[in-house]
């Protein structure tokens, strides 16, 4: 069974971990990569909040704990251990009713031999954490399971507030814990270098693996005096998610999503965007 192709279209990824990766994924679905990496991940200069969690945690100070992400709790492990309390934090996290968003940080629970009190299914986002939390309630002591409970939750880059007062309107006492954040890249260059792509007509796909590539794309574009131009021309892009987290941001960018994977992984955004990318280009094309 062949492949499908891109077609030699020229594919923009703003990727950056994964970046030589999913470059080479494009290439083997027979497109032309574009890589313009988005993002740094900083941790935070100062580890004040997350150890101090750590601690409130390890002393009672909470009932249920959110990771929302992999990258997350490895940095929060970190921390503790830079301070030699990770054994405390390991114990105490055994002694709480523990939550997570999705694979990711899953695995690290694996790891600590922690089983999750919650695990929230596909797509993955805040809604279906949320309505997780909701089902495990009606099971165990009906829908305000979380009422009068102390939750920390592990944030990501930015705060997701719609998750926050979610928690907050079912009742629980919620502590945001920020273990780090997001930047834009020391080099902007290629970022810059895409701008002029997509103005210039040069890409045909453009592939959106987080949330804050949308942002910082616009951050690059507005600094350029670009931004305008950017939305104007990416109504002839195909422009493909990973997921509903991520369209959410590129619509709340003012972009329409045309793909967004069945599964929000990588490798199916990219097999299903070169399945489906030609043909809607081909058609966006031809209504522009």
């Amino acid at each position: 069974m062949s492949l499908p192709s891109f077609q030699q279209l020229r594919v923009l990824s703003l990727e950056s971990r994964r970046a030589t990766e999913i470059a080479t994924l494009i290439s083997t679905f027979g497109g032309q990569p574009l890589s313009a990496p988005a993002l740094r991940e900083i941790p935070l200069e100062s580890n004040t909040a997350a150890l101090a969690f750590a601690r409130g945690l390890a002393g009672g100070a909470f009932d249920v704990v959110v990771f929302l992400t992999g990258v997350g709790l490895r940095a929060l492990l970190a921390v503790v251990e830079a301070v030699g309390e990770r054994d405390a934090f390991v114990a105490a996290l055994s002694r709480v009713k523990v939550v997570a968003r999705g694979p990711k940080p899953l695995a690290v629970l694996r790891e600590l031999a922690i089983t999750p009190w919650v695990t929230a299914p596909e797509p993955n986002t805040w809604r279906e954490l949320l309505g997780a939390l909701d089902a495990q309630g009606a099971r165990e002591v009906g829908p305000m399971t979380l009422q009068g409970l102390r939750v920390g939750v592990q944030e990501y880059g930015t705060s997701n507030r719609p998750l926050l007062d979610g928690l907050a309107e079912r009742g629980a006492e919620v502590t945001a814990v920020p273990v780090y954040g997001y930047g834009l890249p020391e080099d902007v260059e290629p970022l810059r270098a895409a701008v002029r792509a997509i103005v210039g007509g040069e890409v045909a796909i453009a592939l959106f693996t987080t949330a804050m590539q949308a942002v910082h794309l616009f951050a690059v574009a507005t600094e350029m005096g670009q931004a305008e131009a950017v939305r104007h021309a990416m109504r002839r892009i195909v422009i493909a998610s990973i997921g509903p987290t991520t369209s959410e941001e590129l619509r709340e960018q003012g972009l329409g999503v045309d793909l967004e994977a069945s599964h929000p992984k990588m490798g199916y955004l990219v097999r299903e965007a070169a399945a489906q990318g030609p043909g809607l280009a081909a058609t966006k094309r031809h209504a522009s």
